[in-house]
């Protein structure tokens, strides 16, 4: 039987209510979070001419097409490997980044921390700073509340629905989808669409925050493998602030326990215990710290980007690796050189791929016909692609041993058929044996398909085989 007196396994949670911090990385944190929403937001209204029949818009995930256009790119479905090098670059990034410099990823680009900065950004310009935020979180409800609480919840619903609403305008035109949006006759996908992302980017942004950093991110569970003793992250020197105290009689260190890096962390955190799990690297314990230490008239650095084998060398009173060694190293080295690797071997893929190709797939059944006259003919299946921005005429031919004719469907005495522009074409193709060569046929033999780009002879080809009488 279960004690009522047992005390509940379930903790709720702090909320956190960082101050506002100036300096160095409060800064860069700004122009990064300006960059990057600036990024999201009007990318999917920049245009790229591509031609009369291509869409207009620079960047676009055409699903209903099977088409990935990046401004001068345009990726086809059977070049997806272009997607997964690209995907395989941005782990090996990151893999980099933490091994140097620990989660700084997480600190500065993730889209959570950006879109959560923000939403205290408007929550600190309707509250106030943290100590007129922590009084009114505290205080009852009533009619001043209610007026700061509800317009703050309406600047982030209108920021939430902007998110949800940019991120649709990357799968279709963005002008004709916002049109069909105001006037209430998009698809219903659209609507759900923005309507999810606008509750997530709501609550995570809003009202979870740290939470999904610290429970519902993998990352953080991760990143200990990417990083080792000579990875710079923030830490504490404690050796010079320990022990701590606001006495300045040579008793204490140089932390005054004014708990500054406390008050800014939007973790909620306290550096001087360690290194923590929760910690994103935001660096703004930094700008706290070196204000702090500015003030009361003692060296910055008291919290710094530090690396663990700095630690003894510095206790010691000597000076540490300079940063550049840290960063260059075996780890980082082999990151970079993977990383690059695989850029240039996209580069390469993409700079040697051709405008115009081929499938072919044999009609096995029957695997081949034997005609009146003796001849045997195969049926192939060709599907022709024209990755150009205008029609062109394919010329398709034969390659083998043997002498063999092609014919296609619905071209009588042809080897000729327009492709439209940026699509592609299903033709059927007949290969023939005249009845002397079928006669000698008694196996399978090689077989290449040819196509040729009438206007500027490009070519491609496919290898398949030609059935004969003793299959």
């Amino acid at each position: 039987m279960t004690s009522s007196t047992e005390p509940s396994l379930y903790a709720p949670r702090e909320p956190v209510f960082p101050r506002r911090v100036s300096g160095p990385f409060r800064r860069l944190k700004w122009w990064i979070m300006a960059v990057t929403l600036g990024i999201y937001y009007l990318t999917p209204w920049l245009r790229w001419e591509r031609g009369p029949s291509l869409p207009d818009q620079a960047v676009l995930v055409d699903l209903a097409h099977r088409r990935f256009y990046f401004f001068w790119i345009e990726i086809w479905p059977h070049e997806f490997y272009f997607v997964a090098g690209l995907l395989i670059m941005a782990g090996l990034g990151l893999f980099l980044f933490t091994s140097a410099l620990g989660r700084v990823w997480c600190g500065y680009a993730c889209p959570q921390t950006v879109w959560t900065d923000l939403f205290i950004l408007v929550e600190r310009w309707i509250e106030g700073d943290r100590n007129a935020r922590v009084k009114l979180w505290k205080a009852k409800w009533n009619l001043r509340k209610w007026r700061l609480r509800m317009t703050k919840w309406i600047v982030w619903l209108l920021i939430a629905m902007a998110t949800g609403g940019a991120w649709v305008f990357y799968f279709t035109d963005a002008p004709s989808l916002a049109r069909d949006l105001v006037s209430f006759s998009a698809h219903p996908v659209a609507y759900g669409t923005i309507a999810v992302l606008t509750a997530t980017t709501f609550v995570f942004g809003g009202f979870m925050r740290e939470q999904v950093c610290i429970y519902m991110c993998p990352w953080p569970r991760i990143q200990a493998a990417m990083m080792d003793d000579d990875t710079l992250t923030v830490a504490y020197r404690d050796w010079r602030g320990e022990p701590r105290g606001k006495k300045r009689d040579g008793t204490t260190g140089d932390c005054i326990d004014c708990m500054a890096c406390v008050n800014v962390c939007p973790m909620g955190i306290d550096i001087r215990d360690g290194q923590q799990m929760e910690c994103i690297t935001c660096a703004l314990c930094i700008d706290a710290c070196d204000d702090v230490m500015d003030r009361i008239g003692k060296p910055r650095g008291l919290i710094d980007y530090l690396a663990l084998s700095d630690e003894p060398v510095e206790r010691a009173g000597a000076a540490p690796k300079p940063i550049w060694k840290h960063v260059l190293r075996p780890r980082t080295i082999l990151y970079t050189t993977l990383w690059s690797l695989v850029g240039v071997g996209l580069l390469y893929a993409l700079f040697i791929r051709s405008d115009i190709g081929l499938t072919v797939s044999p009609v096995r059944n029957p695997t081949y016909v034997t005609q009146s006259d003796g001849s045997i003919r195969n049926i192939y299946d060709v599907r022709l692609r024209n990755q150009l921005g205008e029609a062109r005429v394919f010329r398709l031919s034969v390659s083998s041993d043997s002498l063999l004719r092609i014919d296609l469907q619905g071209i009588p005495d042809g080897s000729d058929v327009t492709v439209p522009a940026d699509s592609t074409h299903l033709q059927r193709v007949y290969v023939t044996a005249g009845p002397d060569d079928a006669a000698a046929s008694t196996d399978v033999s090689d077989l290449r398909l040819w196509v040729e780009d009438l206007a500027t002879g490009d070519r491609a080809s496919r290898a398949t085989t030609f059935n004969g009488k003793g299959n």
